[in-house]
């Protein structure tokens, strides 16, 4: 086992770039060993930079090279495997990489405003207009995944695919703080919140005794 690759991720409750690359690779069957560092301790720092000197999770060290973006995680898993993670479709392939390229790199409000809370249920906040509109950009792009590219796959374009991981922490989020979600969406949901890899790291959060203040928002 020692001489698998290795993933460091952050606290499962909390880490939603964590759970990316997590859940990415567990469905691209890539196998690793993993080490979780606590957030948030005085101990963190030191700890992360013993494997990443942009000291955040999570970052994967496989034979000597080190990937540190959740993203560059995944396509190194995808390179590694020999697996397809896109969909087939040259016109959904571009949706869905567009798609994960826009999480990747936006929706700063709604992340702020809506940290992520795995074990959390009934949580309220009034979201500002920036965070609102986040909000109504990701839940348009889902229904269109769904409307243009689902065919008779229930993930988000079909079959799984990359963008699955990366919208991942979104659901999740969006069922911590009652997010609605339009009806043509739920299948969809209802897939992700029943894939027994999620399942595990939902059981894990709800073990871990680490509470972040910060990141226990809404009321």
């Amino acid at each position: 086992m020692d001489d698998l690759p290795l993933l460091v991720i952050g606290n499962c409750n909390y880490s939603s770039w964590s759970l990316r690359a997590w859940f990415a690779l567990r469905h691209l069957d890539f196998r690793f060993r993993e080490e979780r560092l606590a957030l948030d301790t005085p101990e963190f720092p030191a700890q992360i930079r013993r494997y990443s000197a942009a000291a955040r999770v999570p970052v994967l060290l496989d034979g000597g090279v080190e990937i540190w973006d959740s993203l560059s995680i995944c396509a190194w898993a995808v390179e590694r495997t020999g697996r397809w993670a896109w969909p087939e479709a040259v016109d959904a392939r571009a949706h869905a990489r567009s798609a994960v390229a826009e999480m990747h790199s936006g929706f700063a409000a709604l992340r702020a405003e809506l940290p992520m809370n795995v074990r959390a249920r009934g949580r309220r906040v009034a979201l500002s207009a920036a965070a609102a509109a986040d909000v109504e950009r990701t839940i348009g792009l889902w229904c269109e995944a769904r409307t243009r590219f689902a065919g008779d796959g229930p993930w988000l374009y079909g079959s799984w695919s990359l963008a699955d991981a990366f919208f991942v922490p979104v659901a999740l989020r969006f069922r911590t703080y009652g997010v609605a979600v339009p009806e043509l969406c739920w299948p969809w949901l209802e897939q992700l919140f029943a894939d027994p890899h999620l399942a595990e790291w939902c059981a894990r959060s709800e073990a871990e005794p680490e509470i972040l203040p910060h990141e226990e928002v809404g009321t």
